[in-house]
């Protein structure tokens, strides 16, 4: 497709403009406007928050299962997300974790 066609009369503006609009995800226009996020679908998305789910499990798990005099396990970090650079870096005030004896109290 020769986009001249625009400026020549063959192509007329609201067909140039489904085609921009429904650009593959790879495409360099789509990876400019929208950058990294233009590669995430929802599948990925999905897996994200399965990843996070199973790690917050496990360290649930692991600190109801540890004894009370050793060191609680360290939290999980989440799956970065494009567009979310809050989680990329580190929180200026983390929560605090639960111990593992409230982890014990709450699931009992």
């Amino acid at each position: 497709m020769d986009l001249l066609d625009w400026h020549r009369g063959r192509l007329s503006s609201r067909r140039l403009a489904v085609l921009v609009k429904h650009m593959p995800r790879d495409s360099a226009t789509t990876q400019q406007l929208h950058g990294e996020s233009a590669e995430w679908g929802v599948t990925n998305y999905l897996l994200a928050a399965a990843v996070d789910h199973l790690a917050a499990a496990n360290w649930m798990f692991a600190s109801v299962n540890t004894d009370e005099d050793s060191d609680p396990p360290e939290p999980p970090v989440p799956v970065p997300r494009p567009g979310d650079e809050a989680s990329a870096e580190e929180p200026a005030n983390p929560p605090e974790a639960p111990s593992p004896s409230d982890l014990a109290r709450f699931f009992s």
